[in-house]
Formats: structure tokens, sequence, C-alpha cells
């Protein structure tokens, strides 16, 4: 049975990966983000349906509703990003309160209000996928903090669609390169220290989460939820 699948922050790097990976086999897509231009490109690359949100905002997450089929089988919280690169630079206390609050909104309240605005929609045997951050082990000032209280919530969140045949899980990536994360301010040495730190000596790629995030809501992880599975070659090990 063909599923239905939505895709926060779709537009580009891994969002975008696990789009395409899911239209490719033959799912019906849909994939939101705030900017139009990376939505339609990816509309045209793939067939997948694209909306505007940002899921932030409650006013949007209604609006998006009317635009969402009544049924959801997989729901991918993507959206986010370390919003200190877009920070200002200033370094007053009001500047640190509005940086700190937009990492936790972007990257966790947002997954909350996305979740709970589709709460009568996801259906038994489905599965939520949030992506976190090895940030959320290693640190990273309010991203990390954000991505941690991500996998926190979670276990809650996992507890109680638990009860209706929905998984609830977090794939939690290390470096992937080939995304708009550090907005082209990655130095080469800075590069290089993080695929030193991997085991595998490479860095991770968008496609590398989307199979990770297409393994947690497959039939093969039914019985899987409520756990962080780490996709970072090696750079944060795990007992």
């Amino acid at each position: 049975m063909r599923r239905t699948i939505l895709i926060t922050g779709g537009g580009t790097g891994i969002g975008r990966a696990v789009a395409r990976h899911f239209a490719e086999q033959g799912e019906n897509v849909i994939a939101t983000g705030r900017r139009p231009g990376p939505l339609k490109e990816l509309a045209v690359e793939t067939g997948v349906r694209t909306v505007v949100c940002d899921h932030t905002r409650t006013a949007a997450l209604t609006e998006l509703l009317t635009d969402l089929p009544e049924r959801i089988d997989v729901l991918v919280n993507n959206a986010g990003g370390n919003t200190d690169f877009d920070a200002e630079g200033r370094t007053d206390l009001d500047a640190y309160a509005r940086d700190f609050r937009g990492n936790i909104e972007a990257n966790l309240v947002g997954a909350a209000l996305t979740t709970k605005a589709l709460d009568q929609r996801l259906t038994a045997g489905g599965a939520v996928v949030h992506i976190g951050s090895i940030a959320a082990d290693q640190g990273a000032g309010s991203y990390g903090a954000a991505k941690a209280g991500l996998a926190a919530w979670n276990l809650d969140l996992a507890a109680e669609l638990g009860r209706r045949d929905i998984t609830a899980n977090v794939v939690s990536p290390g470096y992937i390169a080939d995304t708009e994360f550090f907005r082209d301010r990655l130095s080469a040495e800075r590069r290089e220290a993080l695929v030193a730190a991997t085991a595998m000596g490479r860095a991770g790629a968008p496609e590398d989460v989307a199979e990770a995030v297409a393994f947690l809501a497959s039939p093969a992880a039914r019985h899987i939820t409520g756990q962080v599975l780490n996709v970072n070659g090696g750079a944060q090990m795990t007992r």
C-alpha cells in the first residue's frame, strides 16, 4: 500500500535526500519548507508535492492542515538547523535571549508543534522520525540543547504513540557534507578535524541519513521506538 509521508524542511540537504528516497520508492511524498525556491526545484526534480510552511508558527500549521490528506503514515521532523549561524553577532542580553530562543523554536518547538498538529492524522502502523544531532551529546550551545531536548521529549512521545501502534525515534547525524548547515562558513581545517574524528574516515552524506530514516519508517523497525539512532561514522560511539 502506498504510504503518505510528510517531510518538514524538505527543500535542501538531509530533508531533500529523505524526500528523494521515499519518492523513488513510489511513496506519496509531501515536503515543506520556508523557501519556495528550493521546494520548486525539488518538485521539478522528483515530482514530490511541496507546501511552504514555517513550522514554528501555529497559524502556518493550521493552514498546512488544509493542504494535507486525512492520513499521514510517516512524519519526518527535519526542519531546523543551527540558527546561531544567522545571528547578528551582538553580545548583549537581549540578543543572547533572542538567539537562544531561536534555536529552541527552530529545532524543538517546531517539531513538537508539528507533531501535535498532526496527532489525529497519524495512523496505526506509522512512524514519527525526528532529525537530531551529535551536538546533543557533544555540545553546541543552544543548538545542542535544543537537539538534546528533542531526544528527551521524544521519550514521552514514543510512550504516548506506542499505544496507537506508532513508533517515534530520533536519527542523530554527525558531520554531513553537501548541506547548507554551516552556511558555507566551514573552514578546510575544521572539516578535516570533523572527518578525522570519525572511525570511517569520511564525512557523512545526506543519503546516509535518508537510509536510516527509511529503516525506522519501515516494517523492519516496528518494535523499535523511543530510541536515538546515531549516524556519525563513529564520531560519537555508544555501547
